[in-house]
């Protein structure tokens, strides 16, 4: 029988997926545990229009990381702190510094998790920080820190 399945199910496929289960494991297990429907013309219609729609919000997602990209080229972020004589920071600039003066000066939202810093930057002048804004769009960032 052949039915759509509703959640991911290990070992047997993901949501949305087509596959071909037994009569008995999808009468017995799948259907009355709503974890799958029955493939027919109607439900293979919405699936493929659901799955259309999905599509074209990745595509938007993707133009608008691209745009972002594009706008991060040409943009170096100041971030002033505090340091001593030598140049070395108190404390470090990370991940969290950078995503909120990113917001607040340039009003692009980016998540601090998606932000590629190996350790906090502990010195002042330029460093360049890669962002991943979406699958395959990797963004270059310049940082200025400064002493206030």
């Amino acid at each position: 029988m052949k039915v759509i399945l509703l959640e991911d199910i290990k070992g047997v496929g993901k949501k949305n997926q087509i596959i071909n289960a037994s009569d008995g494991y999808a009468r017995n297990y799948l259907l009355p545990r709503n974890l799958a429907i029955e493939a027919n013309k109607e439900t293979l219609g919405e699936l493929k229009s659901k799955q259309e729609s999905i599509q074209r919000q990745k595509d938007i997602d993707k133009n608008n990381a691209i745009n972002i990209k594009e706008k991060m080229k040409k943009l170096v972020l100041e971030i002033s702190v505090k340091a001593g004589e030598n140049g070395k920071i108190f404390g470090g600039v990370t991940a969290k510094d950078i995503s909120e003066a990113l917001e607040k000066n340039c009003e692009i939202k980016v998540d601090k998790k998606k932000i590629i810093i190996e350790e906090p930057i502990k010195t002042i002048g330029y460093k360049e920080v890669e962002v991943k804004l979406y699958e395959g769009v990797i963004g270059k960032l310049k940082v200025n820190v400064i002493n206030e």
